[in-house]
């Protein structure tokens, strides 16, 4: 069984800056990368960042470029999100997901990801 959880989500002003982590955990669970999606109320899943494991290669969608910064922490089977200057428009659902091969698709498809988490909430305040 392959457990992915975050944290670090809740209420936040405009400009300010939060800090998403994730932690997979599992008894043979092993990554390649991990990722993250976000959802707002009525919209489609969208990609947020995602990174390799053994090499730390980022990958990020054009909402968090310049803004967001992704991160892992080996030891610990970690990823975190660092989220600065957010926007009203940064309110959704966070959800990271965790992938532990190669997957057949991109890093930037939410079918590339076999475990996923319940998701954090943000809301940035206008």
């Amino acid at each position: 069984q392959v457990q992915v959880v975050e944290s670090g989500g809740g209420l936040v002003q405009a400009g300010g800056s939060l800090r998403l982590s994730c932690a997979a955990s599992g008894r043979t669970f092993s990554t390649f990368a991990m990722g993250w999606f976000r959802q707002a109320p009525g919209k489609e899943l969208e990609f947020v960042a995602a990174i390799t494991w053994s090499r730390g290669n980022t990958y990020y969608g054009d909402s968090a470029k310049g803004r967001f910064t992704i991160s892992r922490d080996n030891a610990k089977n970690t990823v975190y999100l660092q989220m600065d200057s957010l926007k009203a428009e940064d309110t959704a659902g966070y959800y990271c997901a965790a992938q532990p091969q190669i997957p057949r698709g991109t890093l930037y498809s939410r079918e590339s990801y076999t475990y996923w988490g319940q998701g954090t909430q943000v809301i940035v305040s206008s």
